[in-house]
């Protein structure tokens, strides 16, 4: 177990663990499967049951014919800088085939407690039974065989020979191994290869009644270990009963610390539902250590992937992070900073070479490694087909798409990381990439009549060689920046260090454009995306668009600057926005069946929507685009959607984002909830509930002995502050601050 993942452990013993749900429990919100999948394989998001270790994902797809499991890695890539030839690639699959498989009915069960799939075929004289599940703390997949009459399995472990990929097969030693890789290509800057070992011999499995026979795959790659297939294959056949066990006892052992670490109950099972199952999806596809998850995760079940399955960095990369702060999941966000902190020297070539600034400047998207994963097209005709246009070098032949906030969108989950736990170390190792983003803005910024404004830069993706010259002061661009300025100032504050810089950084702040609002046709303030386009003539004004989540990610989430308590005109507007938005767009109230269903629903809860109707539309939405593995389909991205229905419920629960701890800020009051060791910024982990209407006591756990300011939970009320069940400190107004130290558990009453 690594060493933070211990620590927030070790909080559980600390803080108030009360409602929380077990790992058992949580396996009844399964998802059940009685009809085969119809979007499996795919480059998009599947539809079939689905499990993983954060490095390692499993898709299983039972057919007319056979029983397939798909294999996907989150570090298998071809590594080719270019839109359509990079991209993560499938490693393989298992393939399961016999006559109850074939001609049975089916029933699965996708188990997110336990993080495990059964699936049953039933025959009239007979069932097969399988289980399949990914160990949380090792490259071993496992398949668990039963059957009710003694049953004859066909198996078949298989890699993709294609897309010029080098392949290899073979038995012996107890088992049967193949390999796949991508090695010596044309433009590749690194390879990719991996192992795929079973401990069985063999093209036949004989299950006898009564009794379970157990498959053990190892998975590894060269970036697990220069001995990628001599591993693969020692382990599978070092496979035995009591190393299955251990095993398993690691794997559940980890899933239950997982779900100990935070917990809600809100009397509503639809959206516990998809509250849990959302975050074990994630659980599946991240994890501290492997690589990060790109737009489909670990769950590859073709090659080349949508969009070459990358970090897209206009906010599809770090959605799906965002509820793992809150939910004290920090576990599962430790490995997004890595592909950052590797473009960096990439990033400070393009400031240079496209704007003559220093600092870095990302494009749309990139890989691991350093990799540039959307590049124009190598071939101009491959090109000019999908782009209409022969200009691969343009822009230094990345795809930017008329966008410079990409690298300070990337700072901002490492902001939400930093202000969650005022770790030192972390601030360390993010500090020069906040600081080298807030150098390329102090560069490309130009101060127009005692302000600094933002030019050429747009909201949506642009064509470069458009006739199109960018955004004047876009909402978007004035909010990454201002972020950008904040986070390395106070970064700069926490670590000691660049005191000299604080100046010009402050002078950015102080004279940054204040975000552009305008007169509506209804005759109030809302907002609009810019103060104009310089398309158009000089003064023209830009109509109000209202908010969208667009503006959210500039401005509200994850930036983080804005809200009812630091900003209540602007919030205001936002709030008056909202009401528009059923007008427009009929059931899909939040407008994101295409992407944006992640920013758009908490977004709402931190302007202050009511709670009720965002719950009523946020279930519409979900029904109206759902997969019966719990994925909220969207048109425009995979895992991001995970992040929707947790980080919208935690908002309602519990909010820390303006430097002020509130409790239950946007709830229904008159219905019962609670939720255990949420967590806040400051470092502080949270519980509390609500009974009757009235909020009953909070617990705060203090990991680093910040001082926490605390919006009052009993307005107009006075508040006893207690440490070790006595009272030491009577609190009243309708805002509070205290102090708390390292380690320690605090209640009000």
């Amino acid at each position: 177990m690594n060493r933070k993942f211990f620590i927030l452990s070790l909080c559980l013993a600390s803080a108030t663990a009360l409602f929380a749900y077990d790992a058992q429990k949580i396996d009844g919100f399964k998802a059940v499967f009685d009809k085969f999948p119809t979007h499996t394989p795919t480059a998009l998001t599947v539809d079939a049951p689905v499990t993983g270790n954060g490095d390692i994902g499993l898709t299983m797809m039972p057919t007319a014919s056979k029983l397939t499991f798909f294999v996907g890695k989150n570090d298998f890539w071809r590594a080719i800088p270019s839109y359509p030839l990079g991209g993560p690639m499938l490693c393989g699959g298992v393939d399961l085939v016999g006559k109850e498989l074939q001609k049975g009915t089916y029933y699965a069960e996708q188990l997110p407690g336990t993080a495990q799939l059964k699936a049953t075929f039933t025959t009239s004289d007979n069932s097969v039974s399988v289980t399949a599940w990914v160990a949380a703390l090792d490259n071993k997949v496992v398949f668990e065989l039963s059957a009710r009459k003694q049953t004859t399995i066909g198996l078949r472990l298989w890699s993709p020979n294609a897309e010029s990929s080098t392949n290899d097969s073979g038995h012996g030693n107890g088992c049967t191994w193949v390999t796949r890789a991508f090695q010596d290509l044309p433009h590749l800057e690194w390879p990719s290869c991996v192992a795929m070992a079973v401990n069985h011999d063999g093209e036949d499995i004989t299950l006898q009644p009564g009794e379970t026979k157990t498959l053990v795959m190892a998975v590894y790659t060269n970036h697990d270990t220069p001995e990628w297939k001599e591993k693969a294959l020692s382990e599978a056949s070092a496979a035995s009963a009591s190393s299955v066990e251990e095993t398993r006892k690691r794997h559940l052992d980890w899933w239950s610390q997982f779900w100990g670490l935070s917990s809600v109950n809100i009397g509503d099972e639809f959206m516990e539902k998809y509250y849990y199952q959302s975050q074990y999806l994630f659980a599946c596809a991240s994890r501290e250590g492997k690589f990060a998850p790109g737009l489909w995760g670990p769950f590859i079940t073709q090659d080349n992937v949508a969009w070459a399955g990358d970090y897209h960095l206009n906010y599809n990369y770090q959605g799906p992070y965002w509820a793992s702060f809150s939910s004290n999941h920090i576990c599962l966000t430790e490995n997004y900073d890595q592909p950052i902190l590797d473009y960096m020297e990439k990033g400070r070539e393009h400031a240079r070479i496209l704007h003559n600034c220093g600092g870095v400047l990302y494009p749309v998207g990139i890989g691991p490694k350093g990799l540039t994963s959307a590049a124009w097209p190598i071939d101009q005709a491959v090109m000019n087909q999908m782009y209409g246009n022969i200009s691969n070098k343009t822009d230094n032949g990345a795809q930017f798409w008329q966008q410079r906030t990409n690298a300070s969108f990337c700072a901002a989950n490492m902001m939400m990381h930093f202000y969650s736990t005022y770790d030192r170390a972390y601030a360390e190792r993010i500090y020069p990439f906040l600081k080298a983003c807030a150098e390329f803005w102090e560069d490309y910024l130009t101060l127009e009549d005692g302000r600094y404004v933002i030019h050429g830069d747009v909201f949506n993706e642009t064509a470069p060689w458009a006739n199109y010259k960018g955004d004047f002061n876009c909402i978007m661009s004035l909010g990454m920046t201002r972020m950008t300025f904040l986070g390395v100032n106070n970064l700069s504050r926490f670590l000691g260090v660049d005191k000299a810089k604080r100046a010009k950084w402050n002078d950015i702040l102080k004279r940054l454009s204040d975000y552009p609002v305008t007169m509506n046709d209804k005759g109030r303030l809302s907002l609009k995306y810019c103060d104009r386009k310089e398309e158009q003539k000089s003064n023209d004004e830009m109509p109000a668009s209202g908010i969208s989540r667009l503006h959210m990610h500039g401005i509200l989430l994850p930036t983080c600057l804005t809200g009812p308590i630091s900003t209540p005109e602007l919030n205001k507007v936002m709030l008056d926005d909202l009401g528009d938005w059923k007008e427009q767009n009929g059931q899909d109230w939040g407008f994101s069946l295409g992407n944006g269903i992640e920013t758009a629903y908490p977004g709402a809860v931190r302007i202050g929507f009511p709670a009720r109707d965002v719950l009523k539309y946020l279930r519409n939405r979900i029904e109206m685009k759902l997969f019966p593995n719990c994925y909220i389909e969207a048109a425009g991205g995979g895992l991001e959607t995970l992040a929707a229905v947790p980080l919208t419920i935690n908002e309602m629960l519990m909010q820390s984002y303006e430097g002020v701890v509130r409790i239950f800020p946007n709830w229904d009051y008159t219905r019962d909830a609670s939720f255990s060791q949420l967590r806040a910024y400051g470092a502080f982990l949270v519980s509390s509930s609500i009974r009757g209407g009235e909020i009953q006591k909070v617990t705060l756990f203090s990991e680093q002995g910040r001082p926490c300011v605390m919006q009052n939970p009993w307005p107009d009320r006075a508040v006893k502050l207690m440490r070790d069940g006595k009272v030491v400190k009577t609190l009243r107004g309708e805002m509070f601050r205290f102090k708390t130290k390292a380690g320690e558990t605090l209640e009000l009453q």
